[in-house]
Parts: C-alpha cells; sequence; structure tokens
C-alpha cells in the first residue's frame, strides 16, 4: 500500500470522506505551487469543512420543502411596489430570526407574497437555519392524522425543531371551529420560540369569518402580531399578466 492510500485511509477512518477524496488533487497543487506544510493541510480541511457545509445546506434546503427556488434579486420591484427591495434587503439580514419576529404577507392571490416568503426561507437555510414550508391545508391535515400517521407526526416534529416555519395560503379555505383550534395550537406553541412567515389572501378583519371562531382567531393574532411585521399587498395578478398563450395573434 503506497503511503497516499494509506494516508486516505486515514481521513476515511476518521470520517473526513471528502479530504480523503480530495487529497491527490491537494497534494498535487501543493507541490505545483510550493506550499508550505501548514498551507497544505490548511487547505486540506478547509475542503472537508465546505463540504459539509454544502451537504448540511443541502440537507435542510431539501427538508424545507419549498415549492421553488427564489431569490431577493429576481423579484419584480417595479411591477409589485407595495414592497420595497430596501425593505426585503433589511429582512434578508434575518435578525429578526434571532429574536422570534413574525411576518404576513397580505393580500390577493399572484402579487408575490408566496415567493417573497420562499426568498426569505431559503436565505435562513444559507444562513444556517432550519427552516419547513408547509401550505394551510398540508398543516391541518397533518394535525388531524398525527395520531395515527407516521408521516404526519414526523412532519409536526420536524416543524416544531425548526427555526423558521413558512405557513402558506392561510385563508384559501375555511377551516371549523376544531381545526382552528389545532392551528391556535401549533401557533401557541411556536410563540416566542419561533418565527413564523405566514402568506394570505386575506385581510385580518376577514379571518374570523374563515377560522369560524372570532375568540380562538382573536387569541391567535393577538400572538402572531405580538412581534410582526405585516405587508398589506395589493395590485394585479403577476401571472396574469405575464401569462403565456398558446394562440399568438
Amino acid at each position: 500500500m503506497t503511503l497516499l492510500k494509506e494516508v486516505q485511509e486515514q481521513l476515511a477512518a476518521l470520517s473526513l470522506n471528502h479530504a480523503a477524496r480530495s487529497l491527490e488533487n491537494v497534494m498535487e497543487k501543493a507541490q505545483a505551487e510550493d506550499w508550505t506544510t501548514l498551507k497544505t493541510v490548511q487547505t486540506l480541511l478547509l475542503t472537508e469543512r465546505n463540504a459539509r457545509t454544502d451537504k448540511a445546506r443541502e440537507k435542510r434546503l431539501k427538508y424545507a420543502c419549498f415549492p421553488y427556488m427564489a431569490t431577493i434579486e429576481e423579484f419584480d420591484f417595479g411591477f409589485q411596489t407595495s414592497v420595497s427591495k430596501k425593505q426585503m434587503c433589511q429582512l434578508l439580514e434575518l435578525t429578526w430570526l434571532e429574536n422570534a419576529f413574525n411576518i404576513m404577507f397580505l393580500g390577493p392571490p399572484g402579487i408575490g407574497k408566496t415567493y417573497l416568503a420562499v426568498s426569505l426561507g431559503i436565505a435562513a437555510v444559507n444562513a444556517g437555519y432550519k427552516v419547513i414550508f408547509i401550505h394551510m391545508d398540508q398543516l391541518i391535515h397533518a394535525l388531524k392524522t398525527q395520531e395515527i400517521s407516521p408521516k404526519s407526526k414526523h412532519k409536526l416534529k420536524r416543524l416544531y425543531q425548526a427555526d423558521l416555519v413558512i405557513i402558506d395560503e392561510v385563508g384559501f379555505q375555511p377551516v371549523n371551529r376544531n381545526e382552528a383550534n389545532l392551528l391556535f395550537g401549533v401557533v401557541n406553541q411556536l410563540y416566542q420560540q419561533t418565527s413564523i412567515i405566514l402568506t394570505s389572501n386575506k385581510g385580518l378583519a376577514e379571518w374570523g369569518e374563515f377560522m369560524g371562531d372570532p375568540v380562538i382567531t382573536a387569541a391567535m393574532l393577538d400572538r402572531l402580531m405580538h412581534r410582526c411585521e405585516i405587508f398589506d399587498m395589493e395590485g394585479d395578478s403577476y401571472r396574469l399578466t405575464h401569462r403565456e398563450r398558446i394562440l399568438k395573434d
């Protein structure tokens, strides 16, 4: 066995697998550029560290269950003027996450609420936070079936362990009193512990109606809005304005 193979095996035995795979290339570069021993070791360890960081990010990204990838840079602030790029860039600093602040994007369909929520969620993942994205109907289903469904129980476990929970499309479907109680339980458990980003096509004054219980709604909003930035968005649907057609004029 060559010394190179022996060192590679020793690195692998210490779970430094990426360093083991990169060893030969690092050694060749070190020799070509006349690196010191310390720089060679530093480079080898840095390749391992970067690989682990990337792997952890990919794992967090997978578990977040985002519907698509999105960035603030690609958002059309010229079309949607209810929020500014300056506001979103300030939120990208993520200081609000450390203080368990919430964010609410309210307004009609198609104006960018979910896109902005996903953009902030992906930024949080990139910064090392655990995030979960879930539609309102998926959350209600998980809450109602957690006692009989291991999948639902596991989903809720990850939700309660997250640093940021994004609940999308609140208000698209009405909920009954029992479902509202279950949702309140989630908000209450996350209160002042975990940040929530919430998107809804309903104004806050309409929540009591679709939640089916004004008392539960008031208690829920009291917790959500205690430490919260609210964006009341308006405008035309981006999807309808930029719809693609089959027939051309």
